[in-house]
């Protein structure tokens, strides 16, 4: 009796030792969806945060069909990890569930070149690329200083401009990314439907009906009203509580 009852306590122990992270996966694989959701955001409500966790709630939120918590998490995730390219096609995946079929204006001139160019990392990873050429120009500064011959000055010297340069590139591209991610305010409808108003007002006429898991962009604020804009241009108010914002 005494054999079982310590064996019972060994697994008991072991048990409580997994993380929240590994119950909610071994959930998960077990299809008891609702339970890993209750896992993975107990490890949020601690104030800890990953790419993985989101996406892991985001995709136990997409077996259930919760169309905007799922996107919402998606997005969260590619937040923290924009290069992943399974987040990408999991969040395409949530988005074609969505109601809404909204077209995206592309946009045009050297702002959309500028952007595009930024986006291709997080702003910290460009101030890490930053970093990298820092070191490359101080080997070349070192090549340069210690080297005999002509020809070898010449090209450490011409490479130390060319780091230089890429210091200078790095760190411009990550302060613009910094400064467009802290003025874009991106959000996700997560009322089952919301009426876009035309003033912030209840008694405003509807532009158009939004549904859940619909990506809007947050421009202003007033009482209760959020003023939006949609990825096809066209901006509207609808209720605070009908959004939830993804920063």
């Amino acid at each position: 009796m005494k054999k079982l009852l310590f064996i019972l306590l060994f697994v008991t122990q072991i048990i409580w030792a997994q993380s929240p992270f590994e119950h909610g996966n071994q959930y998960y694989q077990k299809e008891n969806y609702q339970a890993a959701i209750t896992s993975f955001e107990s490890i949020l409500n601690s104030g800890k945060e990953s790419a993985e966790v989101y996406f892991n709630l985001g995709n136990a939120y997409y077996k259930l069909h919760q169309v905007a918590p799922a996107i919402y998490n998606y997005e969260k995730a590619l937040l923290l990890s924009p290069n992943d390219e399974e987040i990408k096609t999991n969040l395409d995946f949530a988005r074609k569930m969505t109601i809404d079929d909204i077209k995206v204006i592309p946009k045009v001139g050297f702002q959309k070149l500028l952007s595009d160019f930024t986006s291709k990392y997080y702003y910290d990873t460009w101030a890490w690329i930053a970093v990298a050429f820092a070191f490359l120009f101080l080997a070349f500064f070192a090549g340069y200083y210690f080297s005999q011959k002509t020809v070898l000055k010449r090209i450490f010297f011409f490479g130390m401009f060319v780091w230089l340069l890429g210091i200078g590139l790095a760190a411009a591209s990550g302060f613009y990314e910094r400064s467009r991610m802290e003025h874009e305010k991106p959000a996700i409808i997560f009322a089952e439907s919301t009426a876009l108003k035309n003033e912030p007002k209840v008694s405003s006429p509807d532009a158009t009906v939004l549904h859940e898991g619909t990506k809007v962009y947050i421009l202003e604020s007033i009482a209760n009203w959020k003023k939006v804009e949609l990825t096809d241009e066209t901006s509207g108010w609808i209720e605070d509580s009908a959004v939830k914002e993804i920063k």
